[in-house]
């Protein structure tokens, strides 16, 4: 029995927006019923005993003045079960319609919950009647309404009060808000990427971050000859600051960019960028030499020639970008603008604030808008690099094992047993690492997998990954890569950071490891606790179910590397 699209009113819940138009970075909000929107009648087949949650008309109001359409995505098993029957179910929607709508598209799974839905070892990845698509966690529903709404997944927001809502949001690629209640389980919670109070505060949010990156926030007087935009850190950074930087190109004749060395393999790769300046900044890099009054004079020389009028600073929500600032005065930049909570007295020019929490794209285009500077007209707020297809043939998956940072790294251990669950499942699994991880890349692959530890530079990493079906990897610059070539992610976060500011940005997900861990938001390098247990614990088998999740098919075992 597939998904049901019901439309109360009679109509087909055809939307009328398409990709590319409307609001900037969202066209539609789409809701879980129970326990969202109204409160939650086990298996209610009575609309006398609908009850909306507090304040939800209201705020779902504030969504349809601005513009975005609403759907509604719910599992309702007891259909199946025989609880309530197709006109009750319908009769019980109306009625929530007619409390709460009109919602533009309900898509609905009427398929049984099975005994076995949440496998032992990672309760982020349920499992599901067998063949159906639609019953959350699995994507089915979003995607429905997604092409009910003439949008895409990447431009609508989840909200729902479990994590089986957010891990369909997630393996759709849609954005994820999670509104708790006491039946939320804490995992879920910690897990993910973004969480508030109730739905007023969801609304808060989505509307936040449209106005944030939002297009009449970037007016200006007049075109400048030539900007230059600095994100000296890691590839990882780079790649996500990608969309600002194209933001400041659409407004601009040239664009420099300011990088550091681990940094510069991936600002070679970003549209838009039309000059590298490589500099180690000692109070950017993690091993920094000392500040040295010499090195400092020869920056200052060395951007004062590079001719720019302004300068956008980007930076992580931890750095300070005024000690750039007042070389770049130094350097004669006359208008800069960055994000600062300490006071920058005549440093800056523009001084920008973002709340926590936001994705980093999202983070630093608000700092683009907020200088001036927005997305031409279709260019959509998503990763994007200069390069090719991936190399054609039989599908297969990436498990990329390596970090730049030790405490984002799955053990590698783990790793082997990953691919070999891969293998075992019917996949072709490519392994890649950095020159310095030929040993554990070797390890990792084993007979299971293929070995291309240090074998790639990074256009060609690029290729690969865009050619794959998903890419199991931790937090690290590959995961971005993916996102940039829409490539699915399996991602295994340590959560010493943020995932709603650092996961995979607007790509089909799934998070893997343990959210809850002591390490939690410690921003820590090394792991701090014995055993590295957000990740050590993950299940080879949670990986494989969740490959499937996001849509990558598999054979029969394969039998060796091949």
């Amino acid at each position: 029995m597939p998904a049901q699209q019901v439309d109360p009113r009679g109509g087909s819940g055809a939307g009328r927006a398409g990709p590319g138009t409307g609001a900037v970075l969202f066209d539609a909000v789409l809701f879980d019923r129970d326990g969202t929107l109204v409160h939650d009648v086990p298996y209610n087949g009575d609309p006398d005993r609908v009850r909306p949650v507090d304040g939800a008309r209201e705020a779902l109001d504030r969504l349809r003045a601005a513009g975005l359409r609403l759907g509604v995505v719910t599992n309702q098993s007891g259909l199946a079960r025989g609880h309530f029957s197709a006109a009750d179910l319908a009769r019980v929607n109306a009625r929530i319609d007619e409390l709460l709508g009109p919602f533009d598209t309900w898509q609905i799974c009427p398929h049984d919950d099975p005994a076995d839905a949440d496998p032992p070892g990672d309760p982020a990845v349920p499992g599901g009647r067998a063949g159906c698509r639609c019953r959350k966690p699995a994507p089915g529903l979003v995607i429905d309404a997604a092409r009910a709404l003439g949008t895409v997944p990447g431009r609508c927001v989840v909200v729902g009060d479990i994590g089986r809502d957010m891990t369909a949001a997630g393996a759709a690629g849609a954005a994820g808000v999670l509104v708790p209640t006491p039946a939320t389980r804490p995992e879920e919670i910690a897990a993910a990427p973004a969480v508030v109070g109730d739905l007023r505060g969801a609304v808060d949010l989505i509307l936040r971050r449209q106005r944030l990156v939002g297009p009449a926030r970037a007016t200006r007087r007049s075109r400048p000859r030539a900007v230059l935009v600095a994100r000296p850190d890691s590839a990882g950074d780079v790649l996500v600051t990608g969309p600002a930087i194209r933001a400041v190109a659409a407004g601009a004749d040239r664009v420099v960019m300011l990088c550091g060395p681990r940094g510069r393999a991936a600002a070679e790769l970003l549209p838009g960028v039309d000059e590298i300046v490589e500099w180690s900044l000692p109070w950017i890099d993690p091993d920094p030499a000392a500040v040295d009054r010499e090195q400092v004079g020869r920056l200052t020389d060395r951007l004062a020639a590079t001719g720019v009028q302004e300068a956008v600073l980007f930076t992580s929500f931890h750095q300070s970008a005024l000690p750039l600032a007042l070389v770049l005065r130094m350097a004669g930049v006359a208008r800069i603008a960055a994000i600062s909570d300490d006071y920058p007295g005549s440093l800056l020019d523009v001084r920008h604030r973002v709340p926590l929490g936001i994705p980093e794209p999202e983070r630093a285009l608000s700092l683009a808008a907020a200088a001036g500077f927005a997305l031409p007209p279709g260019d959509e707020p998503v990763l994007r690099l200069r390069t090719g297809a991936g190399p054609a043939g039989r599908p297969y998956v990436v498990v990329h094992p390596g970090s730049s940072v030790p405490a984002r790294a799955c053990p590698p251990v783990r790793c082997e047993q990953i691919v070999q669950a891969l293998a075992g499942a019917g996949h072709r699994v490519l392994v890649t690492g950095g020159p310095g991880e030929r040993e554990l890349c070797a390890r990792v692959a084993g007979t299971a997998g293929i070995d291309l530890g240090g074998r790639t530079a990074l256009p060609d990493l690029v290729r690969i990954i865009a050619g794959a079906g998903a890419l199991v990897v931790g937090n690290t610059g590959p995961a971005h890569i993916a996102a940039a070539v829409g490539t699915p992610v399996v991602s295994l976060f340590a959560p010493t950071v943020s995932f709603g500011q650092w996961g995979p940005y607007r790509v089909p997900w799934v998070r893997l490891g343990d959210a809850t861990a002591p390490c939690r938001h410690t921003r820590a390098t090394a792991c701090p606790v014995t055993g590295h247990p957000c990740l050590s614990r993950v299940e080879p088998d949670s990986v494989v179910d969740a490959v499937r999740l996001i849509g990558v098919p598999a054979g029969g075992p394969v039998a060796g590397a091949g």
